[in-house]
């Protein structure tokens, strides 16, 4: 009784057999083409989404692809292990020996890369949090260096570092906006977001653009929240514009790279880009644009989709492991 009831169940949710490995080719394939959507993706999420919203649908979208992208290619290896279903179909085509070696070889290099980027990213984490520590216990601490620089150091707290260079290229409105953007980094954990989102593009370097994007709209969301704390959204502009500035005639030195690098992208090395500061300027100095819905429904139906096809996927497998599969039925 019971084990009727189960292959009842079973057989109301799965596809019909004779159409399982069809759709496995289909779903496994739709996974590792939906990466391709990363450019187009980042950049209607970009500059459609309010700062906040789009870091975080970005982030997810990025980790959402690259898990999927390489469980896909833990699917194509797993079915050329297997070999072809009884009869012959679409699934002995994905079994054959050629898509199964490059997925092994594909999925082998992400697992290493990934295995790498955690490794140094945790020691940078490490290094930031001692760092951290040894400061004094004030929100925002200045230090003496003639290289004009400002960044923030996660920790428990954070503290924010801020260079005697920095402090006389600015104006005092425009310290206070500097600072205010520095805190927001640390309030958000904005860290996090960009350690997730480089950790999937370094797992899938198609989903780059999207990882790229997501420092972007950091810096964006920082941006409003100085905005929001000053009241003076030319203030912080002013203050983008003259970091900007002073930034070129000096780069940081290189023992802030392990801070900098931890909370996901050197703030010198953004300021002194002409692409990202002449369109965070101008969102400065324009009201905030309202969230469109559309871009917002794209990137969740994107993540859903890619999580969709790869459960499918996986789920359609099975018809490769009769012994698992008169187990689970």
């Amino acid at each position: 009784m019971t084990n009727s009831f189960s292959a009842l169940s079973w057989a109301s949710i799965l596809p019909p057999k004779t159409q399982t490995a069809e759709a496995m080719h289909d779903d496994v394939y739709l996974s590792l083409a939906l990466p391709l959507l990363a450019g187009p993706l980042a950049h209607l999420i970009a500059t459609r989404v309010g700062p906040r919203q789009a870091t975080i649908l970005l982030t997810v979208a990025a980790v959402a692809l690259s898990v999927t992208s390489c469980a896909a290619l833990g699917i194509v290896v797993a079915a050329g292990i297997a070999g072809p279903t009884e009869g012959g179909s679409t699934l002995a085509t994905l079994a054959t020996r050629a898509p199964g070696v490059v997925g092994a070889a594909a999925l082998g290099a992400a697992l290493l890369a990934t295995a790498r980027f955690i490794l140094m990213r945790c020691r940078a984490l490490f290094e930031a949090f001692r760092h951290a520590r040894s400061l004094p216990s004030t929100r925002a601490v200045i230090v003496t260096s003639p290289t004009a620089d400002a960044y923030t150091v996660p920790g428990a707290p954070g503290r924010i570092v801020v260079s005697t260079g920095m402090v006389a290229a600015l104006d005092e409105p425009s310290l206070r906006a500097l600072i205010a953007h520095e805190q927001a980094h640390l309030d958000g954990s904005h860290y996090l977001y960009a350690t997730l989102a480089r950790l999937a593009a370094t797992a899938n370097p198609f989903v780059r653009p999207l990882a790229t994007a997501v420092e972007y709209s950091i810096e964006r969301w920082a941006d409003e929240e100085a905005a929001t704390a000053t009241g003076d959204r030319l203030a912080v502009a002013r203050a983008i514009s003259s970091a900007a500035v002073a930034a070129r005639h000096g780069r940081a030195q290189a023992e802030h790279g392990i801070m900098l690098g931890a909370l996901g992208g050197s703030p010198t090395t953004d300021l002194s880009g002409a692409g990202p500061i002449p369109r965070r300027v101008a969102a400065l100095l324009t009201p905030p644009r309202p969230t469109s819905t559309t871009a917002l429904g794209l990137g969740a139906w994107v993540i859903a989709a890619s999580l969709a096809f790869s459960l499918e996927a996986a789920s359609d497998l099975t018809d490769a492991f009769p012994a698992l599969w008169t187990a689970l039925t």
